[in-house]
Order: C-alpha cells, then sequence, then structure tokens
C-alpha cells in the first residue's frame, strides 16, 4: 500500500465512522445510525485502515511519531487507540491478582485486534507501544498462535519493547514463552513444540543471558522426550527422540547447570547405553 493510498482510505474510512442509512418517516427520508453488527464491521475496517496509513507514514518519516502526525484522521485514531491503552494499563496496575489481570487482559484484548491487524497489514516495523503491549498480552493469556505473528513481527523488523520493560523483545519473548512452556509440562501438560523451535529459530542469533535461553532448551528437550514414552512407536523412532532430546537437553545444562535437567539427561543415557555383554557361561 502506497503512502498516498494509505492516507486517502484513512480518511474515506474516517468519513464513513458517521455513515447512516436511510429509513422511510412520514414519507420524508431519514437517516438513522448503521445496526449494531454492521456498525462493528465498519469500526473494524476503519481502525485496520487507519493503523496501516499510521505505520506506513511514520515509516516514511521516521522523525515522526505514530501519535503525532499532524492533521490527518491518522492522528486521531492513533491518540484514540493510545488512550484507551493507557487507560487499560492503570486499570491493570489498580487489580493486585495477577489471575484477575490475566483476566482482564482477555476482555481488553479484542478492541486492539483490528488496530493491530492494520499494523501488521501495513508490513513495516514502527516504533510504538500498542503492538508489543498486545503481543506480550496474547502471551500472558495462554493465546500463543494469535502472539506468533506480532512475535514475527516484532523481531523481523527488530523493534523494541515500550520503555515500562527493562528487556529486549528477543530476551521477554523466549523468557515468557519457555516459562510458560515449563508451567505447562510441570503440570503434565504438553506444549506445541513447533512454536517453541520457531521462537529457538528467530532468536539465535539474539544477545541475551545463558539462564534464559537455557529455559527454553529444556523446554524444548522436554516436548522432544515424548516419543521415547510412546511405547506404540517402534524402537528405532523411540531412539532417534531419545538422541535428540539428550543434545537439546546437554545444550541446556551448558548454559545453566542450575536449570534442572539432569535427571531428564541421566535417564535418556541409561536408554541410549549399548545392552551390556553377558558373561559367557562355561560349563561344571
Amino acid at each position: 500500500m502506497s503512502l498516498a493510498r494509505a492516507h486517502r482510505e484513512a480518511f474515506l474510512a474516517a468519513q464513513s465512522e458517521t455513515a447512516v442509512a436511510p429509513v422511510e418517516t412520514g414519507g420524508q427520508p431519514e437517516q438513522a445510525p448503521i445496526e449494531g453488527g454492521r456498525a462493528s464491521l465498519a469500526r473494524d475496517h476503519i481502525a485496520r485502515t487507519l493503523a496501516a496509513a499510521v505505520a506506513i507514514s511514520a515509516a516514511a518519516t521516521p522523525a515522526l511519531s505514530p501519535e503525532a502526525i499532524p492533521g490527518t484522521p491518522e492522528e486521531r485514531g492513533a491518540a484514540q487507540i493510545n488512550l484507551r491503552l493507557q487507560t487499560d494499563l492503570r486499570r491493570l496496575r489498580d487489580i493486585a491478582s495477577i489471575e484477575r489481570k490475566i483476566d482482564a487482559k482477555r476482555e481488553m484484548l479484542p478492541e486492539y485486534a483490528a488496530w493491530v491487524e492494520g499494523l501488521l497489514a501495513a508490513g513495516v516495523g514502527v516504533e510504538e507501544d500498542v503492538l508489543p503491549t498486545i503481543m506480550i498480552w496474547r502471551i500472558d493469556t495462554g493465546d500463543f498462535a494469535a502472539a506468533m505473528p506480532l512475535v514475527e513481527h516484532m523481531l523481523a523488523h527488530k523493534l523494541s519493547l515500550p520503555a515500562r520493560y527493562d528487556r529486549s523483545a528477543p530476551a521477554l519473548i523466549v523468557e515468557e514463552i519457555a516459562e510458560a512452556a515449563l508451567k505447562l509440562q510441570q503440570a503434565g501438560a504438553a506444549f506445541d513444540l513447533p512454536t517453541l523451535n520457531r521462537i529457538d529459530e528467530l532468536t539465535a542469533t539474539a544477545d541475551m543471558h545463558d539462564q534464559i535461553r537455557a529455559k527454553l532448551k529444556k523446554a524444548i528437550g522436554v516436548e522432544q522426550m515424548r516419543p521415547v514414552d510412546n511405547e506404540e512407536l517402534e524402537p528405532l523412532p523411540r531412539a532417534a527422540a531419545a538422541a535428540l532430546a539428550l543434545e537439546t537437553l546437554r545444550r541446556a545444562v551448558a548454559l545453566n547447570p542450575r536449570v534442572g535437567a539432569k535427571d531428564r539427561i541421566t535417564r535418556l543415557e541409561k536408554l541410549l547405553a549399548p545392552p551390556k555383554k553377558q558373561p559367557a557361561r562355561t560349563g561344571a
């Protein structure tokens, strides 16, 4: 989408925000608001269009923040979504319970969906607070499938987190997803292995504390171990899975000896060890 087209569509979308539908009253046409479902779709379209225009405009003028594009519908759209975010962040700060914070984030997320879709659709990287915040909320609420497009966007464009976070984006992404996976695994549940592998791949060259990377390697190794306990599999694929998991868990321990993987490593080493030769029997 070109810059000129983005501005044109943003203007037309903003104009349509107040669109009304004609109704007949006493032979004279009057105007009535668009009904709920159509109005909701229209608002989402407006949000997506304005967000894309904001991203493209800000990318074309790097010195200009997305919240300060003068004299355009994007300015109002960006101001409104950022005001909503600040209001929601204040609401979250007033909640003490982690569980209730997560519930509140789950309720808030739909209000940002269309705007974030517009930012992603623009295909450019812009330093702003909404998309990274929503990415983190998606992770916090366990919606990892919805978080991954945002993760990919953040890492592809090397975007920063809002100032309130004291970590780099790769470090936060790795640690938050690894800890979520380890928590599920500790409860006996599985975590999506392709997601873990993709996070490892996307952040392979990123600098972060070894302890953070070790958590991710441990979570991957635990998932790689699952075929080992599947007695329906043939011995060869089970052994291959054990070897792969052993390599990953050894890497986790190399990064952080206290990561908590040594028992699993010992078990895998025993499974992969060649059988001991039985001493030959001699006749009496």
